[in-house]
């Protein structure tokens, strides 16, 4: 099969589509024909360029944290899926052989794309118990970016936060990928009053035209006094970040009303950030730092995406050959949506 692959640290050029061995399923694991994987700044760009050693990746690699596609084969001791099912998978599985559900299994894990082979190939084999099934009316392109950002977006917002249907929650980014998915969960599942903050006329627009019900430039306009502006002098009950801008988070913080809570699952323009601590106390302000998702999460997730409650953005899909070009545009451009990179392109 075709597939991209790593073999040293470097600028996109490292990126070579070469031929591989097939991958074999083994005992309790399944093989998809993949049909969309996506590209992300951190774990695929960065990665390539050397700068996540933290993680542990092994060179050479097959990078890609998500995929998308059909069932073409499955291992021993499978009987949950068939070859012909559509499913999706993503980050963190089992890397030894296990049951088909996972039961019983103690051995160490890792993320596919960075602990074993992942998605920018044309077949990946992994365990049978890290698939979740693709709503038929669901295409493989958006279920791809789904199951990289939504899940995560999905769990700081109703487990870590647990925001209600009665409270305001800004969403800082608005624009970006975990940004403009939160603002449809909170607006969308939830029903919650959503502020869309960003740093651009076009990017609040595109909040508000995703939902949010408010939007602030928070590059022209005092972002804490328009929070207590809009919500009455209360203040936002939830402030949802995962940008850790260090000039404008500390104002936004300054927005969060009493027993409000910060939850984030990154900083990429931090890390450090000054926070007002006798905000902090005064408000009764809890501060959550959660990454990842909640794997029973991951039908629910799918399900509002297939009822048109949650539309991931795609800024462009190309094919598998041109991953170079991808990580090229993500590191020039960084763009409002995700690039999906689809193998069955020619």
């Amino acid at each position: 099969m075709k597939a991209i692959v790593i073999h040293e640290y470097g600028p996109p050029e490292v990126l070579r589509y070469e031929n591989v061995p097939d991958p074999v399923p083994r005992q309790g694991e399944i093989r998809i024909k993949i049909h969309a994987t996506t590209v992300n700044r951190v774990l695929d760009v960065s990665l390539r360029a050397g700068r996540e050693q933290f993680r542990g990746p092994v060179l050479p690699l097959i990078p890609g944290v998500d995929c998308a596609g059909v069932v073409d084969a499955v291992g021993p001791q499978v009987g949950r899926w068939r070859a012909g099912d559509r499913v999706a998978a993503a980050g963190i599985m089992p890397l030894q052989t296990c049951a088909e559900d996972g039961s019983g299994y103690h051995g160490p894990k890792g993320m596919m794309g960075i602990k074993r082979p992942g998605g920018f190939a044309e077949m990946i084999a992994v365990p049978a118990c890290a698939a979740v099934a693709v709503p038929k009316h669901l295409d493989f392109h958006h279920a791809a970016v789904i199951m990289r950002h939504v899940p995560t977006a999905w769990n700081l917002l109703m487990h870590v936060a647990e925001l209600k249907r009665s409270e305001t929650v800004l969403i800082m980014g608005a624009g970006g990928n975990l940004g403009s998915i939160g603002i449809q969960i909170a607006k969308n599942v939830i029903g919650a009053t959503v502020i869309a903050a960003a740093g651009s006329d076009d990017r609040v627009k595109l909040g508000i035209n995703l939902g949010a019900d408010y939007g602030i430039n928070y590059n022209t306009q005092n972002i804490r006094d328009e929070v207590l502006k809009i919500t009455g002098g209360k203040g936002a009950d939830v402030l949802y970040d995962n940008i850790a801008n260090p000039t404008i988070l500390p104002i936004a913080f300054r927005a969060i009303g009493m027993d409000g809570r910060l939850v984030t699952a990154g900083a990429h323009a931090g890390p450090d950030v000054s926070i007002d601590f006798s905000h902090l106390y005064h408000k009764r302000i809890t501060i959550r730092g959660r990454p990842g998702f909640t794997p029973s999460d991951l039908p629910d997730c799918l399900a509002a995406a297939a009822d048109g409650k949650i539309v991931p953005q795609i800024d462009q899909v190309l094919p598998l050959s041109r991953a170079a070009e991808a990580h090229r545009l993500i590191e020039e451009n960084g763009g409002q949506g995700k690039i999906v990179l689809d193998p069955t392109l020619g």
